[in-house]
């Protein structure tokens, strides 16, 4: 397997993305692509450092959707 993902996935991947609401779509790039921490899109855009993990949680939570992926269940053990 490798780490690479196919062109039709990367291409649904940016489609989720882009129906994120701004503020949380500029988060998540900022935390994702430019590799900045929470603390300092904290400090950039005002929030709280929280906010600022609820809002890549919630993108995270998003884009699995749109993947089509199944709900996680983190408090049930499988």
């Amino acid at each position: 397997m490798t780490d690479d993902p196919d062109p039709m996935t990367l291409r649904r991947i940016e489609r989720a993305v882009c129906k994120l609401p701004r503020l949380r779509r500029e988060i998540f790039l900022a935390a994702r692509l430019n590799d900045l921490s929470y603390a300092e899109i904290a400090e950039r855009t005002g929030l709280e450092v929280r906010d600022v993990e609820r809002h890549v949680a919630k993108a995270l939570i998003s884009i699995d959707r749109r993947m089509g992926k199944p709900p996680k269940r983190w408090w049930r053990r499988h």
